[in-house]
């Protein structure tokens, strides 16, 4: 067992962001597969609250296969004008998320995870290879959005991309969250930290504009993004703006998973995919996406895959004043056996973590 503390000791965004490389590599080369997450959504007793399982693996030839799994109750609340979507498990404050990593090789389950320092930071990462290979090169300031635990981890995965950044400019509702977020940033990289006090201040000279909030809508304004600014974003409705999309000049994607044997239509691009329970006695929250698709390739005219940007010398740009945006694409499979594999190694090289019979997790019966 490997909780978060271990997870904690062992972890660097230079290890996240090495890991993913080699994931997305390995499946261009269709020598790793996945498939896209899956929701299960279960009305609850409370018509405010919705119970949802989510759950998406992956594998590789290179040793390991894994599954992350989570279990939320999900609901809406508003704060100062906004509405944002919230999760707990049991009770607020606390969430189940684990990762169960096993051997290609002989079966055998090596290893139980806690996910949330791996998810915080493999979220991070994907942002980091978005500014690696589609923002300039020339790149020194961030703007954002957010400053929570995402922009904590997308802020490193930045500076692991663009070492030559020197400034950070933030606003978050709340002040204090704000002010705390630039002081930290501060004395961790040394850079000038800005706490804005309004969200459009945000975009003033910034090289890479970054959403990075638990809004249930999308927060960045199209009529504020620069050229030549690369556009991140985490939350916010899950996809930009119809005006922001408009603005983008590249879209970087890393990839999609592959279709099952036999069933080439079902070569899907949607981020998710969702089953729900409907029964008519029980009536659930009309939470964000309700009944919809998860999305899938958002500019198809733009994009650009990670395969074709290493093709072009390592960048997805083709001009400085290019307005670009990342994202991963459907291939969340992909980074839990890669990040958990790593993590897996060097925990077992440190002594860390709790030993767990194995014999707990196998039987003489044939399954």
């Amino acid at each position: 067992m490997i909780n978060n503390d271990d997870v904690k000791q062992v972890l660097t965004m230079e290890m996240t962001m090495d890991a993913l490389e080699q994931a997305y590599s390995e499946h261009v080369a269709k020598e790793a597969v996945c498939r896209p997450r899956i929701d299960i959504r279960i009305p609850t007793q409370d018509p405010q609250k919705l119970y949802c399982w989510g759950s998406m693996e992956g594998g590789s030839v290179s040793g390991y296969f894994a599954i992350r799994m989570k279990s939320d109750i999900l609901y809406q609340q508003e704060y100062n004008g906004a509405v944002t979507e919230e999760k707990f498990c049991i009770e607020p404050g606390t969430f189940c998320g684990l990762i169960l990593l096993m051997s290609v090789n002989n079966g055998e389950p090596l290893a139980i995870l806690n996910d949330g320092v791996i998810q915080q930071s493999r979220v991070g990462a994907d942002g980091g290879l978005g500014v690696k290979y589609a923002a300039r090169e020339d790149a020194e300031v961030v703007g954002m959005l957010g400053a929570g635990g995402q922009a904590r981890s997308h802020l490193a995965a930045y500076m692991q991309a663009r070492p030559n950044i020197k400034r950070i400019q933030v606003y978050s509702p709340t002040k204090a969250n704000r002010e705390q977020f630039a002081a930290e940033m501060h004395d961790l990289y040394g850079i000038e930290a800005v706490a804005c006090n309004a969200p459009e201040e945000i975009y003033q000279g910034a090289d890479i504009v970054a959403a990075l909030t638990d809004s249930a809508v999308p927060v960045l304004d199209s009529r504020l993004i620069q050229k030549g600014q690369h556009i991140i974003n985490v939350g916010g409705g899950n996809i930009p703006s119809h005006d922001v999309m408009d603005r983008i000049d590249v879209y970087l994607r890393f990839g999609n998973a592959t279709a099952p044997w036999g069933l080439p239509e079902m070569a899907l691009q949607d981020e998710y995919l969702t089953y729900s329970a409907e029964p008519q006695h029980l009536t659930a929250p009309k939470l964000r996406m309700h009944g919809k698709r998860g999305h899938g390739a958002v500019i198809p005219d733009r994009m650009v895959t990670l395969a074709q940007a290493l093709e072009n010398g390592g960048t997805a740009r083709t001009s400085a004043d290019q307005i670009t945006y990342s994202e991963r694409g459907n291939l969340q499979g992909q980074q839990f056996w890669a990040v958990a594999g790593r993590v897996y190694e060097e925990v077992k090289k440190r002594g860390l973590g709790h030993k767990l019979p194995t014999e707990w997790f196998t039987q003489d019966i044939r399954n």
